[in-house]
């Protein structure tokens, strides 16, 4: 089986049912980005031995199976990971791993595993392995794709439907959805700027696709542009409007080519930029955790999961501190501040910060390159992030209460301002920008948003700046009331999925079968990623595209079709 942490405790390889059927085990995949590459490859990793009899129709209409749109092998080269080539783990598993090697190995580009690498590049590796999959399936397992998006999803006596515009199709034994960012209705806010930019000619767009960002951006030279968000997405997109349109950077300053934006000015709740991850594996190996550490956390989350929402992130923060308080002590950091740090943080998520963005910026580059001591909310950020495959491991078989993993979402999505950063290379860019004058920070933290004739007019205290194109840069939620993806609305209004709860993705079991509004498991009816989000926890991840999650659906796919063989073959 695969090596990567979050994938234990899955079972060997196990053939598929030989029941005297009068056809094979039929299944379907909406949706064939990395999450459900990662699902087909744990499935095929079990149909080893012969006698297997299965079907798979796969429903993907984009152009790069296994990449998706969001690794698109085409997009801009601007558009990078936020993980180092050596931190890519996501080898496949069983006899696959022999047939194509590893993310860095494939790349065949000289050694630097430092290297924060294009999304495009692992979006060719994808595409890549999905094609050695296909050419190399196991006796007895067919496979065939389908250029096009489901639509609905109906079950009737004989198993699952699924309608497309190319027509209708089926019936299944199992249906696997594996959408990447299902569509979402806008949030109030951004349906008025919506609607207020198709009344005056003022531009809204998302950061992505890449492609249409950089192709709005040629009228944009000398404006004003504003970012709504200040993460990932953020970055990419001020890459975009200033790399993308010929600036350069050069002996530590940027040299425009006059055809950006005369000023960017990003904002959000907080007004804080994420903070860059180490920028080396030797600086990243300072927050590792001993596994005494690690073993306590997991010992402190199996007890969280049975508790209250507060208890359960005071049993979380008891087991962060003391690994905080030894990796500050031994940087010559001030580790005494950790517990009332932790407090804060579950009170009020980035309370604890109160200055000058551009000055916090700066300090986490360095702390990225070692030549400051770690912030104590650096230092629980690194650690956190070396916890994320334990936090899907506890979490995600479904024990906790709806409430409980609620609250733990929301501190990991806390902590994200630090674990989920971007390069050094590129914090230290904003940073050059910033100093350039390019990307203004006058109203980054929460300001007012008001509609002018030409656009909008961001206030905050007594400063304030007028814009003419606005940019999403939010992830929207994946809350069930909110979700306008066909196939996903459709069965939400025909009562076959539930809300975990409010806010929240849709309900599921460990084995990714959903569950409906009535409490019944759908049997057959499985979900993958981050639509269920609530039954699953920290999904913001290529990892978890490959992880465990994925194996326990093939492993459910396996069982139910082994218990529906033995009960063809019963006499009675």
């Amino acid at each position: 089986m695969p090596k990567p942490t979050d994938r234990a405790g899955t079972r060997p390889a196990m053939p598929a049912p030989t029941s005297p059927r009068s056809r094979p085990l039929r299944l379907a995949i909406a949706g064939l980005g990395p999450r459900g590459l990662g699902a087909l490859e744990a499935l095929a990793a079990r149909l080893t031995q012969p006698g297997s009899s299965v079907a798979i129709d796969i429903f993907e209409p984009g152009p790069w199976p296994g990449a998706g749109p969001n690794f698109a092998p085409g997009q801009s080269p601007l558009m990078l990971l936020n993980i180092p080539i050596r931190a890519v783990d996501i080898d496949p598993p069983g006899p696959a791993t022999a047939r194509i090697s590893s993310f860095g190995t494939w790349l065949m580009s000289p050694s630097d595993d430092e290297r924060f690498p294009a999304r495009a590049e692992l979006g060719a590796y994808l595409a890549a392995r999905v094609r050695t999959l296909t050419a190399n399936l196991p006796e007895g397992v067919a496979l065939s794709r389908h250029e096009t998006a489901v639509l609905r999803l109906e079950r009737s006596g004989t198993g699952w439907y699924l309608e497309s515009a190319a027509g209708r199709f089926g019936p299944y034994d199992e249906v696997l959805l594996a959408p990447g960012q299902p569509r979402s209705a806008p949030d109030p806010q951004l349906a008025r700027w919506q609607d207020h930019a198709r009344r005056t000619g003022a531009a809204v767009l998302p950061a992505y696709p890449a492609d249409r960002l950089l192709k709005a951006a040629e009228d944009w030279a000398g404006a004003s542009v504003a970012i709504r968000g200040l993460g990932l997405s953020t970055l990419d997109v001020v890459r975009l409007l200033t790399l993308g349109r010929g600036g350069r950077f050069e002996d530590g300053r940027y040299l425009p080519s006059g055809r950006e934006p005369a000023r960017i000015l990003p904002f959000s709740l907080d007004g804080l930029p994420p903070w860059p991850k180490p920028a080396s594996a030797g600086i990243d190996a300072r927050f590792a955790p001993l596994p005494t550490e690690s073993r306590d956390f997991e010992a402190a989350l199996e007890r969280a999961l049975g508790a209250a929402p507060e208890a359960a992130l005071e049993a979380i923060s008891a087991a962060l501190e003391p690994a905080a308080r030894r990796v500050l002590e031994a940087a010559g950091a001030d580790p005494d501040g950790v517990a009332a740090w932790l407090a804060a943080e579950r009170a009020a998520p980035a309370s604890q910060e109160s200055r000058d963005p551009a000055e916090l910026l700066r300090e986490g580059l360095a702390m990225a390159r070692g030549t400051r001591p770690p912030a104590t909310g650096y230092a629980i950020g690194q650690i956190w992030r070396h916890w994320q495959n334990a936090l899907r491991r506890a979490v995600n078989p479904g024990t906790a209460s709806p409430q409980t993993v609620a609250a733990l979402i929301g501190f990991d999505e806390g902590l994200k301002r630090y674990s989920y950063g971007p390069p050094a290379e590129t914090a230290e860019e904003l940073s050059i920008l910033i100093a350039a004058g390019i990307v203004d920070l006058r109203t980054v933290d929460d300001p007012d948003i008001l509609l002018t004739p030409e656009g909008w007019q961001l206030v905050e205290e007594d400063d304030s700046a007028r814009v003419s194109v606005m940019i999403d840069a939010v992830l929207p939620s994946p809350a069930l009331e909110r979700l306008e993806e066909p196939i996903l609305a459709g069965l939400r209004d025909a009562g076959r999925v539930a809300a975990v709860g409010e806010g929240l993705g849709i309900r599921t079991r460990p084995d990714a079968q959903v569950v409906d509004s009535r409490g019944q498991v759908q049997a057959g009816l499985c979900l993958l990623g981050r639509a269920a989000l609530g039954s699953v926890i920290a999904v913001d991840s290529i990892h978890d595209c490959f992880g465990a999650s994925a194996h326990r659906w093939a492993e459910g796919v396996l069982d139910r079709a082994a218990l529906g063989a033995a009960r063809t073959a019963s006499p009675g």
